[in-house]
């Protein structure tokens, strides 16, 4: 099974952007960690049927009504569960670890974060970034894979506006003749 991992969408808008459409239309399932934004945008999604979904922070009050703040499904036997803001850290996952154990899930994917990461130890902690609103990071989706109990993941590139610092460093790395 193909899921595609998405969070911090922040779009008003009533369809999916074409270069999103492209992507999600390759897996079987679309998780988001919340900050659709809209109402719009997330019913945009929802009509795919393939979403699995929580509601994030800047999500508006209808979009709070429609989804909860956590959420656990399975795959395959691989118990996934997703949340918004499970971390306000980026070096250290430790509470974010804890969280998903007391969830009691193998895998748990959050957001807040706009970067993404990938983090094993006795669970695993995905937080997709944003394929919109990248904050440090190129705009990006995170795939996962579950086949047979074994979870693979990969970071996928999503054409987009990059973070204005991650442009002024590459900027600063260009040579001048």
């Amino acid at each position: 099974m193909k899921l595609i991992l998405v969070s911090d969408t922040h779009l008003e808008t009533d369809s999916i952007p074409a270069f999103l459409s492209d992507v999600f239309d390759q897996y079987d399932i679309i998780v988001h960690a919340g900050d659709f934004d809209s109402l719009s945008f997330y019913k945009a999604l929802e009509a795919t049927g393939k979403l699995k979904a929580v509601h994030g922070n800047s999500d508006e009050p209808a979009v709070k009504e429609l989804l909860p703040e956590k959420l656990i499904f399975e795959v395959e036997g691989v118990k996934i569960g997703v949340i918004h803001e499970a971390s306000l850290s980026i070096v250290d996952n430790t509470a974010t670890r804890y969280m998903a154990m007391e969830m009691g899930v193998d895998v748990l994917v959050f957001g807040h974060l706009h970067r993404p990461i990938i983090e094993k130890s006795d669970v695993l902690i995905i937080c997709p970034g944003s394929p919109t609103k990248a904050r440090m990071s190129d705009p990006c989706a995170v795939e996962l894979i579950v086949e047979n109990g074994l979870i693979t993941t990969n970071i996928i590139p999503i054409t987009g506006q990059s973070c204005g610092y991650i442009d002024f460093s590459r900027k600063l790395g260009e040579k001048k003749d």
